[in-house]
């Protein structure tokens, strides 16, 4: 739904679901760009087990 203040558009009403999700993607792209960044940078990589987690 959209809010209109003479005619323009001030702001947008979304189901609370539909935000979380929205927020969910939007956490996930930010997240995998900083896995690029890393994987593409030139520091070193460590081998770890995932018992030594």
């Amino acid at each position: 739904m959209a809010i209109l203040n003479h005619n323009i558009t001030s702001a947008y009403l979304v189901p609370s679901e539909l935000y979380e999700k929205m927020i969910d993607i939007i956490d996930d792209y930010h997240l995998s760009q900083i896995v690029e960044e890393r994987l593409n940078s030139d520091e070193k990589s460590i081998s770890v087990s995932i018992d030594d987690l």
